[in-house]
């Protein structure tokens, strides 16, 4: 896993083509002072999708030499978020990374970090022109409407007409996005067809059960990511349904991964969480060290995963994947 990394870390720094930045923008730092860079996520203790995030985190840390520090609201609470951009702040690190998981609650504690000087990379949820109102360096994700679109798209093409979303973070704007632009990219209307499910197993599970029953003419589901993706792998299995309902979810899991082979999941959207956790460190570093900075923002998915390559990211889901 070591050469794994290191091997990605090379390619994409090479990927990148980091251009210098004209002088004065940021302030070189000495090679032997020490950096610290602290990632806030908006996800709960329980969301174990961000594991990967945070091994790329602690990956890139080490192999940057600097210092790398892992924040989130536990219950997933965006107020709690908010102040946790606060109390970092005051803590003055070298850098922030941070989810834009609601604009209107992180816009304060966000643009007074940017204010104290403190360099921000925006990653995952928001969009990339909330991070440079936000006044952050970049960002680095995935176009959330787009991704959804593009599963829309694709999930008209097999002949879905009807659908349900299962939303376990409806709190979340990003994610009712993503149920968003699968509804435009059908072509339809989202409204009946998006639940909040929860991220309560056997609720969800619960949920998506009572909502085929009611509206059995469904025959296209999408899920938000593994919370949500796996007690409705579940659900469709105990209904009988497996295979027969074209299923679409976003995110990986070594459950997904099965359930893409086993054909239960059609496609899994890939948003390759481990550049978002390993690239805004390396971003981090070099522009408090040398003032470099990408010329653009880092855009990591969407990518699809179906039953013809998840031979390649099977063994990898859940670290890499």
């Amino acid at each position: 896993m070591q050469k794994l990394t290191q091997t990605l870390g090379a390619g994409v720094l090479a990927a990148l083509g980091l251009a210098a930045l004209a002088a004065g923008s940021a302030p070189a730092q000495a090679q032997d002072d020490p950096m610290r860079f602290v990632l806030i996520s908006h996800a709960p203790n329980a969301d174990s999708w961000w594991n990967t995030v945070r091994n790329a985190l602690n990956a890139a840390g080490e192999q940057m030499g600097v210092e790398v520090e892992y924040r989130n609201p536990p219950q997933g609470d965006l107020a709690n978020m908010a102040r946790i951009v606060q109390q970092t702040t005051s803590s003055a690190p070298d850098g922030i990374i941070v989810t834009i998981a609601d604009f209107d609650v992180l816009d304060g504690p966000i643009q007074s970090a940017v204010e104290r000087g403190i360099p921000v990379v925006t990653i995952n949820s928001g969009t990339e022109a909330q991070s440079a109102e936000l006044g952050a360096l970049m960002h680095v994700g995935q176009p959330e409407y787009y991704a959804g679109q593009r599963a829309g798209e694709r999930a008209a093409e097999a002949g879905v007409t009807q659908f349900l979303c299962v939303n376990h973070y409806i709190t979340n704007p990003a994610s009712v996005e993503r149920c968003e632009g699968y509804a435009d990219g059908l072509g339809v209307e989202l409204e009946g067809q998006m639940i909040d499910s929860g991220v309560d197993p056997t609720e969800v599970q619960n949920k998506v059960e009572a909502y085929l029953r009611q509206n059995p003419n469904t025959n296209g589901i999408l899920t938000l990511g593994p919370n949500s993706a796996h007690p409705t792998i579940r659900a469709l299995e105990n209904m009988g349904l497996a295979g027969d309902v074209h299923f679409a979810t976003f995110d990986l899991s070594s459950e997904i991964a099965a359930a893409v082979k086993e054909g239960t999941v059609d496609f899994a959207i890939d948003q390759q969480p481990y550049l978002q956790g390993y690239m805004p460190v390396v971003v981090l570093k070099l522009y408090n060290q040398y003032g470099l900075l990408p010329a653009s923002n880092i855009r990591s998915g969407p990518g699809f995963v179906t039953e013809e390559n998840i031979e390649q990211v099977e063994a990898l889901a859940g670290e890499v994947r």
